[in-house]
């Protein structure tokens, strides 16, 4: 998916764009918004964050965020 204006699949940048966005984030909820326009969505779990990619709501991972 987009993460900082370009295509990608790498887990790494995926989690620092996601803490990047959620640093801009005024609720968690706010965040959770943001994201699902960049197309991902997030739950929150006792593990941590689940992020998956949208539309199909593929399981990227399970990030502590």
């Amino acid at each position: 998916m987009f993460a900082q204006n370009k295509l990608t699949d790498d887990i790494t940048e995926i989690q620092e764009f996601l803490r990047a966005e959620r640093a801009k984030s005024l609720s968690d909820s706010d965040w959770r918004f943001r994201m699902r326009g960049y197309g991902y969505n997030l739950r929150r779990t006792d593990a941590g964050v689940e992020v998956a990619r949208l539309p199909q709501n593929q399981m990227l991972g399970v990030f502590q965020i």
